[in-house]
């Protein structure tokens, strides 16, 4: 008897986790970057989420609990989320730099790389890339069929023949003065309309 559509989702899920689960272990025991006795930053979120929001490094909050997204950035998504209709259980965010170094330059480029496993386990629709940075490093990862995003904000590009992209500012550097929040809110509202033409499962 063959598979159910819900039964081939299901394994797709279970191995979704699994990959998850194994790089996790992988991080937890990689030496690449210089982080002391500190945890690496471990990516969150539905293990096949449509929308995958990537930063660029983690801030102090974020390596206090060592999840990506903890804390104000988190807060900030969640409530832009509700504005736009977005469902929350759709979205995995993660890191560019997971080690918690001193200094984000300090990360190996096979530890940035991660990212690539991550994009591949997750299969998301879209790439929300978050400051010049993380762009900079997407852009320098070698996904493949990936074409460069450029530093347009607000603006959405094609990314893989499967997979969209967009930039937005800086999440972390956006909290702190009204014109830069307007600024996050401005560039990072079309996803709202990009999530509605989504069609359904």
């Amino acid at each position: 008897m063959p598979a159910t559509d819900d039964e081939i989702r299901e394994k797709y899920l279970e191995r979704a986790i699994r990959e998850l689960n194994r790089l996790t272990h992988e991080l937890q025991d990689c030496s690449y970057c210089p982080r002391g006795n500190l945890m690496p930053v471990l990516g969150s979120g539905h293990p096949q989420a449509d929308i995958f929001l990537l930063k660029h490094a983690p801030t102090a909050s974020e390596v206090e609990e060592g999840v990506a997204f903890y804390g104000r950035s988190g807060s900030a998504l969640m409530k832009s989320f509700k504005r736009l209709g977005i469902d929350p259980l759709v979205v995995y965010g993660t890191l560019c730099v997971k080690c918690p170094t001193g200094d984000p330059d300090q990360a190996a480029d096979e530890c940035v790389a991660r990212v690539v496993e991550e994009v591949a386990v997750v299969r998301p629709r879209i790439v929300v890339v978050m400051g010049p940075r993380a762009l900079d490093a997407l852009n320098r990862l070698e996904l493949p069929l990936a074409a460069p995003i450029e530093p347009k904000l607000g603006v959405i590009q094609r990314l893989t023949p499967t997979i969209d992209a967009l930039y937005v500012p800086d999440i972390d550097a956006s909290l702190d003065a009204q014109n830069a929040k307007q600024d996050f809110w401005r560039a990072f509202r079309p996803l709202g309309d990009w999530y509605a033409d989504q069609p359904p499962y």
